[in-house]
This record gives structure tokens, sequence and C-alpha cells, in this order.
């Protein structure tokens, strides 16, 4: 008989297998829980810290762009001054060279006033009076001597303003190059994110540099610059107006009483102008609305077309169904449905063809207006034409009676210009 053999080794007792089976899932669990808990807090402090950084990102953007606006808020406010400066001193430089051909010219209204006069004596019968125009051209030839020495001395203080605006645009035009600088820089960072291939981290960016100035001073020293040129452009302005007035006295004596009527005349032709430019206006928009409407009629039209047909298919739906066999015939989802869309498309084509109504209406109501605006458009061109003929006439009492010379291509190409909105409206009321 075989001997079963035995390898000799430790033995454990069932109760320590069984001790080590209960620690190792004791063990597995208690591991599972801290690393649960690990893994709970580790999200919590991703969530907190994600949302700083986001937060803080955000904030900081925000900030950038409330900068950019306000960098770009004062670059625009500079770009006005030097916008307006620059204007200033082409004035001025324009005033200046006015006053001086001004001076150099002095005989020249003195000339116009004694041809004025000249002309003013070829009136006849009631018309040959000593009215306040020919009072005002005798007062013109006193005035003349008066201007030369006021005009020299206007243009000595041009020539130094002119120096003293030519200095503030250096300044103003430096500190507008700074803001263009700094609306690039700051628009670069703006634009940065997580993928720009640019960004590294750098060495103490907290760092203040030198030269750093102080948001006061900054707004200050802008401020300072935009009130200093403003106050300049006025006292610019005050002087353009003293020249112009020094130069206009002469003139607005002489002629007091043709600029008065003259614009009279201007204004009228303007206000008619600006209402002939409305009419035309609301021609133009009424014949695009008619145009639109008589569109919006076509899709109605098309659109109660296919309603007829919806409704006949409805319709031969339901008589098919009346031939079901028996108890087939039953008024099942499909009938309730079927006759519903009856009613509902019985009801739509009836509003379609209520709203067709009102929109022919409409139209016939736009063709009316319209014929109302065509016919006060060629009455409004009558009138301009009028006035056109007016104005050209008063030329005679300014240009000499030997040089006057009538603008007849000019009047001919006035005349056409009033003349053919006029034939059109007829054409269009034909």
């Amino acid at each position: 008989m075989a001997m079963l053999s035995v390898k000799p080794s430790q033995r454990f007792q069932l109760q320590d297998w069984h001790t080590n089976s209960y620690l190792l899932s004791t063990n597995a669990e208690r591991q599972r829980n801290a690393s649960h808990q690990i893994r709970q807090e580790a999200r919590i402090l991703r969530n907190e810290t994600n949302n700083q950084t986001i937060w803080d990102e955000h904030d900081n953007r925000t900030r950038l762009e409330e900068r950019v606006d306000t960098v770009n808020r004062w670059k625009e406010m500079l770009d006005k001054c030097l916008t307006d400066l620059d204007a200033e001193i082409d004035a001025l430089t324009q005033m200046k060279e006015s006053a001086e051909k001004n001076l150099q010219a002095k005989n020249l209204p003195l000339d116009v006033a004694i041809q004025c006069l000249t002309l003013r004596d070829s009136r006849r019968d009631v018309d040959v009076v000593r009215d306040p125009v020919e009072e005002e051209l005798h007062k013109e030839v006193e005035v003349i001597d008066a201007t030369k020495k006021a005009l020299q001395q206007k243009i000595s203080q041009t020539f130094e303003k002119l120096c003293l605006l030519q200095d503030i645009r250096q300044q103003l035009n430096s500190d507008h190059r700074g803001k263009m600088e700094t609306l690039d820089i700051d628009r670069g960072c703006l634009s940065l994110n997580l993928k720009s291939p640019n960004i590294s981290l750098k060495i103490n960016p907290a760092r203040v540099p030198d030269g750093s100035s102080s948001l006061q001073e900054w707004d200050e020293f802008s401020r300072f610059n935009k009130n200093r040129a403003e106050a300049e452009m006025k006292a610019a302005t005050d002087l353009r107006e003293a020249i112009a007035l020094t130069i206009a006295e002469t003139n607005n004596e002489l002629e007091a009483q043709r600029v008065a009527t003259e614009f009279a005349f201007r204004k009228r032709l303007r206000e008619m102008e600006k209402l002939y430019s409305e009419l035309k206006w609301q021609e133009k928009n009424t014949l695009q609305e008619i145009a639109d409407l008589q569109e919006d009629m076509r899709h109605l039209e098309e659109d109660l077309h296919r309603k007829f047909l919806n409704l006949k298919l409805c319709h031969t739906r339901l008589e098919s169904r009346t031939y079901r066999p028996n108890v087939e015939l039953c008024r099942d989802q499909a009938q309730y449905g079927l006759t519903d869309e009856v009613h509902q498309l019985e009801a739509t084509i009836a509003a379609l063809r209520q709203k067709l109504a009102q929109a022919q209406d409409a139209l016939d109501a736009l063709y009316k207006h319209l014929a109302r605006l065509q016919a006060d458009i060629a009455c409004k061109a009558n009138s301009m034409l009028l006035d056109t003929k007016c104005m050209d006439t008063r030329r005679k009492l300014t240009v000499p009676a030997e040089k006057f010379v009538p603008e007849v291509d000019t009047f001919n190409r006035t005349t056409n210009r009033i003349l053919s909105p006029l034939k059109s409206c007829q054409l269009q009321l034909a």
C-alpha cells in the first residue's frame, strides 16, 4: 500500500484565515474611504482654485478693458483736440493771409463802393432815392482808412499766436503718440490667452519700473495739455473773430441791405430745398413701400392658393374615408384630426382673404398719396426755379456794369437741374 507524502510546512488556524480575510477587506474599505476623502478635497480645491483663477483673470481682463477704454477716450479727445488745433492753425493762417491780402488790396473796397454807387445812379423814377444802402456805401469810404492800422496790428498778433499754437501741437502730438503705444501694448495684453505662443515666465514681473507715474499725475498731464490747447484755441478763435470782424466791417457797412435781402432769398431757397429733399425722400420711401406691399400681396396670394390645395387634400381624405366598410367607418383620431384641419384651413383662408383686402386698400391709399406727393414736388420745383432766377438777377447789385456778364450757362444748368425732377413728376402723374 502506497504512503501519502506530506510536505512539512507551517499550518495556520482557520480562525487566522478568517481574520486575514477580514483585515484585508477592512483595510481595503478604509483605504478607499481615505482615497475618496482625498479625491473630494482635491475636487473642492480644484473648483475653488479654478474659480479663483478664472475670476482673477476675468477681473484683470475687465480692468485692462476699462483701462483701454480710458486711454482710448483720452486718445480720442487728443485726436479731436489735434484735429481742432490743426483746423484752428489752418484757419488762423488763412485769416492771416486774408488780412494781408486785404491790407495789400485796401483800394478794392473803395472801387467796389464807387462802382456800386454808379450802378445805383442808373435807377429810374421813384427808385432813385437815397436809401440806407446808399448811406452805408458812403460810410464805407470813411471806414477804409481806419481798417489799415487795425489790420496791421491783427497780423502781428496772429504771427505770435501761430508760434504758440505750433509749440502746443508738438506737446499734444507727443502725448498722443504715447497713448497710441499704450493702447497697442494693452490691446496686445488683452489678446493673450492660455494658448498664446508668446507667453512665458518673467523675472520679477511685479516690480515697479523706474520713472512710473501715478494715475493722478497721468490724468493731470493729459488734462493740462488738453486744457492748455483748448484755452489757446479759444484765444486764437477770438483773434480770428476779431480779424474777421475787422475785415468784415467795411463790407458789411457797404452791403448791408444787399446782404439782408439775399440772406432772405438764401434762407427761403434753403427751406424749399430742404422741403424738396424731404418730399423726394417720402416719394422714394412710398414707392419702396408700394413695391414691398405688392410683393407681400403676391406672397399672400401664393399662401392662399397653397391653403386651398391643403383644403382640397383634407376634403378628399375625409370624403375617401366615408367609403370605409361596415364597422371600419368609425370616428377615429384621424377623422377628428382631419375635421379640425378643415376648420383651421377655412379660418386661415378667411384671415388671408381679409388681410389681402386690407393690403389692397393700403395699396390704393399709397397710390393716392403718391400722386399728391408728386404734385407737391412739381410745385416745389417750380418755386425753386423762380427763386433761383431772383438770386441770379440780384448779382447786378454787386458786379460792375462794364464787367457784368449774365451767367447764362450756369443758369441753364440750374434750370435743367430743377426742371428735370419737375418733368419726371409730370410723367409719373400722367
